[in-house]
């Protein structure tokens, strides 16, 4: 009995005409719930393709601080309001031809969640 190696899948062999790009998506927005919605509805439609995916990595989330004066004028006691805009952010990579990208991204996108798209040739 001899033994056979376990095939690795190859990245590359999507087809032999199709080059294989490397796709990043960055996905921005103030709501984390519909944030990560549109990540699992991207991964999720990947992986149905049998593409290379890696993600949704989390980037530390921006905390947009603003400390105003509550009263108009300078009189009065010295009261301050302080507001917060918090930016979530995710990465997801994936490793595919830019014919089945465009079928990824054709998604509806969740309100307030912006998408860019990056694409790099080996």
């Amino acid at each position: 009995m001899s033994y056979a190696p376990p095939v690795k899948k190859d990245v590359e062999a999507v087809a032999d005409d199709e080059v294989v790009h490397r796709i990043r998506i960055t996905l921005t927005s103030r709501n984390v719930a519909n944030l990560e919605k549109v990540c699992d509805v991207l991964k999720k439609s990947a992986l149905d393709q049998e593409l290379h995916v890696s993600g949704p990595v989390r980037l530390p989330t921006k905390h947009l601080r603003i400390t105003t004066r509550k009263a108009p004028s300078g009189e009065g006691t010295n009261t301050w309001d302080r507001f917060e805009m918090r930016i979530h952010k995710r990465l997801i990579d994936l490793h595919a031809p830019s014919k089945a990208v465009k079928s990824i991204t054709s998604i509806s996108i969740e309100p307030g969640v912006e998408i860019d798209v990056t694409i790099n040739d080996r």
